[in-house]
């Protein structure tokens, strides 16, 4: 639904038309008070707000309603026919509008606008709609895990208050306590029942023992009165204080009579897993189903957009010569549409990257002189110097990192103070902790890596907004871009299992460190 907000029911009006032909579904409000109390009451795709209003003006109302969560994907667009100034439109996106348009606004462009904020709006609640179910899928398979637990822990009591052959050991092994059921197998107190030749039971316990860790196994102990040779089940466990193992208590458990019961057991637990891998594949389809949506959204949402910029270009060409004012708002048009491919672009790759992939060996300075090839021209225009000094080899996904330094080089070129060549300057040395401000080691088994540049810098209270995605420091029609270069970038070093961050002061240029693992670890060898 979307939210048409003006003061003056005849500029209200026309808009309510234009979009209701487009079958959208309008609501309208003519004051700010009355928009927020609808926004409260109702969920809209966009808003459409006009700036100046008597009591509250757009700014106000924008600004109110950023702080509703039910507008958390809520879209405003500003429309003004007098507050035209640069301050005025900078003002109406920091304020949290997407665009800011000037009376009188052209109906075609206005409901394309519409029209994709919609479809992105439409989106995102998919988007979340998938992550609840599989909040919900993670939620069951947990349940599941505990309830296998509680089964586990259930059949340990039951074992535990069994008639069984008991007993203490020291930590080193030692006999410490046996019950009367242990001189049915054993003569003394100080030494185990005798097995069957072909047992290795308790073999197999001093391997257990050495490394502290429960142990279970089965054996046929012989029955003095009879002579008779017993299955049992020995089972050790380890007491511990603070960590420490004090002694150990095993039981010997007498399985001829329990066979059947362990048998249906043993199927509950097998039915109980082939469930938990059942629910397990599911959770892993349903997160690939939703890389899958993220790659088909972006994909179909760039085909509409060639279209849009390549009619614009046909109707600027062949219709608008001798219009320069449509060829203006055209122009405004065909950027637009050039950014939102750029967005899309950027966030098909931001999506992308939690896809696993290996690391390998990776010549930092072979990258770097790689990616500067493609940048040859970029350079020669502005004059630009790069410096690097000697990078290590360190185990990296190559293409991840080349974002990370590409995206760096970009905003390094592209925040260059006016009329002030870029001077780019790129080091690197070994520290000895995955630190940003560690002290430096050349035996060190990380690296900190240092992107230097002498542009127009920032104020550093902003810095955790730079690595945040779609966060800008700057307005768009100074600096282009779309606020997702630094995510990835953040997200790329992340998956290197490594730290990012940045030194800044407005017109001193800015320094981004970056600290990364020499040489790659499993994470699963440390668990």
């Amino acid at each position: 639904m979307i939210l048409l907000v003006d003061d003056r029911p005849e500029n209200i009006l026309p808009l309510k038309k234009i979009l209701e032909l487009h079958r959208f579904v309008v609501d309208t409000a003519e004051s700010g008070e009355a928009a927020l109390r609808k926004v409260l009451n109702s969920a809209y795709s966009v808003i459409i707000l006009d700036v100046q209003m008597p009591d509250m003006d757009g700014f106000e109302v924008a600004n109110a309603i950023a702080g509703f969560s039910k507008a958390r994907d809520t879209s405003i667009i500003f429309l003004s026919a007098v507050n035209t100034e640069k301050k005025f439109v900078t003002k109406g996106y920091t304020s949290g509008g997407v665009d800011y348009l000037t009376k009188p606004v052209d109906p075609d462009i206005l409901v394309l606008k519409v029209k994709t904020l919609h479809r992105l709006y439409e989106q995102q609640q998919e988007l979340r709609a998938t992550q609840h179910s599989l909040r919900q899928e993670v939620e069951i398979r947990k349940q599941a895990q505990d309830a296998l637990a509680s089964q586990v822990e259930q059949l340990q009591t039951l074992l535990a208050t069994l008639p069984q052959i008991a007993f203490t050991t020291t930590p080193s092994g030692q006999l410490e306590y046996v019950n009367e059921h242990w001189y049915h197998y054993a003569t003394t107190s100080t030494s185990f029942p005798e097995t069957h030749p072909t047992d290795t039971l308790y073999e197999a316990w001093k391997q257990a023992l050495s490394t502290n860790t429960e142990f279970t196994g089965e054996a046929r102990l012989k029955e003095l009165a009879t002579g008779e040779y017993r299955y049992h089940l020995l089972r050790i466990l380890p007491l511990r204080q603070q960590d420490v193992v004090t002694r150990w208590i095993g039981t010997f458990t007498d399985i001829h009579s329990q066979k059947q019961a362990t048998e249906v057991l043993e199927q509950q637990v097998e039915q109980r897993t082939r469930e938990l891998l059942l629910k397990n594949e599911e959770l892993e389809r349903t997160n690939h189903e939703l890389q899958q949506f993220a790659w088909v959204v972006s994909h179909d949402l760039k085909e509409p957009l060639r279209k849009i910029q390549l009619l614009n270009d046909t109707v600027k060409e062949k219709y608008l010569n001798d219009n320069p004012e449509a060829i203006s708002y055209l122009d405004r048009s065909i950027r637009s549409s050039a950014r939102m491919s750029a967005l899309i672009k950027d966030l098909l790759t931001y999506s992308q990257l939690s896809v696993p992939e290996p690391f390998e060996a990776t010549d930092l300075n072979a990258l770097l002189k790689g990616l500067l090839l493609d940048y040859d021209e970029s350079l020669l225009q502005k004059g630009a110097v790069v410096q690097i000094g000697d990078l290590p080899i360190i185990d990296a996904i190559a293409t991840r990192i080349r974002q990370v330094f590409q995206n760096l080089l970009s905003n390094a070129l592209k925040f260059a103070r006016e009329n002030v060549p870029p001077i780019i300057s790129i080091e690197a040395e070994r520290i000895d902790t995955k630190a940003i401000d560690a002290h430096p080691s050349p035996n060190g088994t990380f690296c900190r890596i240092v992107v230097q540049d002498n542009g127009i810098g920032f104020d550093e209270k902003f810095l955790d907004r730079i690595f945040v995605i779609f966060q800008r420091l700057h307005n768009r029609s100074s600096y282009e871009g779309t606020g997702i270069g630094l995510a990835i970038a953040k997200k790329n070093i992340d998956k290197h299992y490594g730290l990012i961050s940045a030194q800044s002061r407005p017109g001193k240029g800015a320094r981004f460190i970056l600290v990364l693992p020499i040489k790659q670890v499993d994470p699963l060898s440390a668990i």
